[in-house]
């Protein structure tokens, strides 16, 4: 009995399933095609728009010719006529698939228009090069054929061709949205038909159900029950109806199973116990190399402590050596005092280098960007240099293609190159010069300085960005130079890095991102 019920129950929900699905596949594939049609129309819009873009930029290009002369703009008039052939064929594609799918009445004059298009593209280019072999000496704002050109032809003829194109596409676009709008609207009502028809089916089926099912669902819930609680060993009566012998089966197999997967889980509790311990043993590791990190910080705090005890040493021993004197002259308050003074300056400058680098280290660096041209701003800084550095020479060479321009905070890089320069001067062989140069890699503009010095050990390279790292003993400098120079370049988004080979010399290369083009 249960089963006959149960067969027509599933053919009612069948039939009703069938026809949902039945639905949504029309659904589906009428959405597909209106959104394969509004991307092709969106694609031809954006191709239309390009191709305006482009040509007008090719125009521009070859008006530039005419006031440049001939070999201006060559290679990128080139390019622009090639990226205008192939935008016209990507159109002409696109509008015969929308035609083919459209039909004739929704697309006329579309694929002719572009025709023309083309036609008028080609007639204006020739028009230009036309202009430009006659060579007139009149000047260009008086020469009636150019004005014609860019007032009637390009001004008015082109640009309504164009605008007559995307106006086209437009409205293309727009009837396929309408007609998407009101297929969703079709298939919002359809939707609400169905479930109207159907629901009352379904929850009168449901009632039969439940009420028919009621009792073998207790006997399973009391199973349930006793296996939530952890009892393996309960088994469900098999005095049930027929149709739930099979079910009752394989609960009770189910519970026997569950009785062996408990036996497993212990075992894999106890490996879990062993992983855990592993894992405890690398989080140790971790901790070990913490306490390193801390050791370092600490050392650190020391070398700025040492830092700091040397100047006001030396300010705290000068005013006590002054004030005993009961009849030091105006001479030695007057030295005492420009002693006092410098280590005042060295002490404040390490002050800034270190708030320098702290805010470096927390994300607090602000800059202040602006656009920069690099080559000039390089050689008249190179000339600032050799004026302070007057027993070498400081050559400065530039490979870029032409004057390139970064957004830069001019001031802070300006300020990591002086410590490359002095560094350069510091260590590099007397009489040897130092190299500024200037090259072009890519997306990045490199800033390299090159001395000839003894150079820097492979093992020692690799701290030289560290803070208070002095290789040589050499100088009054307190190892901070080149973390703010490393600084400085990370906050721009760029690198500092250094190569040098023993006995011939060190090149440290600033990398600085090009800005994105429009």
């Amino acid at each position: 009995m249960y089963k006959r019920k149960l067969y027509l129950f599933g053919l009612l929900s069948t039939f009703i399933l069938f026809i949902a699905l039945a639905s949504a596949a029309v659904t589906a594939h009428l959405t597909r095609t209106n959104l394969e049609q509004s991307q092709l129309a969106q694609s031809l819009l954006s191709e239309h728009q390009q191709l305006s873009s482009t040509s007008y930029r090719l125009f521009k290009q070859l008006t530039d010719e005419l006031i440049f002369g001939k070999s201006a703009n060559q290679a990128n008039v080139r390019n622009k006529q090639e990226r205008i052939d192939q935008s016209i064929a990507r159109i002409k594609q696109f509008e015969l698939a929308q035609r083919d799918a459209l039909g004739l009445d929704a697309t006329q004059g579309s694929v002719e228009d572009t025709d023309e298009l083309e036609a008028l593209i080609g007639s204006i280019v020739d028009e230009f090069r036309s202009i430009a072999a006659r060579n007139d000496s009149t000047p260009l704002k008086e020469q009636e054929r150019l004005h014609t050109l860019l007032e009637s032809t390009i001004d008015n003829q082109f640009r309504e061709a164009i605008n007559a194109a995307v106006v086209r596409q437009s409205s293309v676009v727009s009837g396929i949205n309408s007609s998407i709008d009101t297929l969703n609207t079709s298939i919002v009502w359809f939707t609400i038909i169905l479930g109207a028809i159907t629901c009352p089916f379904i929850l009168l089926g449901c009632y039969w159900l439940f009420n028919a099912l009621y009792h073998p669902l207790t006997v399973i819930r009391t199973g349930t029950d006793a296996i939530a609680s952890g009892n393996y060993h309960y088994r469900l009566p098999e005095t049930l109806d027929s149709e739930f012998t099979d079910l009752v089966k394989a609960f009770n197999s189910m519970i026997v199973r569950l009785g062996a997967h408990e036996d497993k889980a212990s075992a894999h509790r106890k490996q879990l116990e062993y992983e855990v311990e592993t894992r405890t043993r690398a989080l140790q590791e971790v901790n070990n190399k913490l306490t390193q990190l801390d050791t370092k910080r600490r050392q650190f705090m020391a070398d700025v402590s040492h830092e700091l005890r040397t100047p006001l040493t030396i300010i705290r021993g000068e005013a006590q050596v002054t004030l005993r004197q009961q009849t030091a002259t105006v001479e030695i308050y007057q030295e005492t005092l420009n002693t006092i003074l410098e280590q005042s300056v060295k002490l404040s400058k390490l002050v800034d280098d270190l708030l320098l680098l702290a805010r470096a280290e927390m994300h607090e660096f602000t800059l202040d960007v602006a656009q920069c041209t690099l080559e000039s701003e390089l050689s008249e800084q190179v000339t600032k240099w050799q004026k302070v550095i007057k027993t070498r020479d400081i050559n400065f060479q530039s490979q870029l293609q032409h004057n390139q321009s970064v957004v830069i905070d001019k001031e802070r890089i300006i300020q990591a190159l002086t410590i490359l320069v002095e560094n350069a001067n510091k260590y590099s062989s007397p009489g040897t010069p130092i190299v500024v140069s200037l090259d072009d890699d890519n997306n990045w503009i490199r800033i390299n300085i090159m001395d000839t010095s003894d150079g820097i050990s492979s093992s020692d390279l690799e701290h030289i960005f560290e803070r208070f790292v002095r290789l040589k003993r050499q100088g009054d400098g307190m190892g901070l130079g080149l973390s703010i120079a490393k600084a400085i370049a990370e906050a721009h988004s760029g690198t500092l890095t250094a190569r040098s080979e023993l006995s011939k010399g060190s090149v440290f290369t600033l990398s600085l991102k090009k800005p994105a083009s429009h």
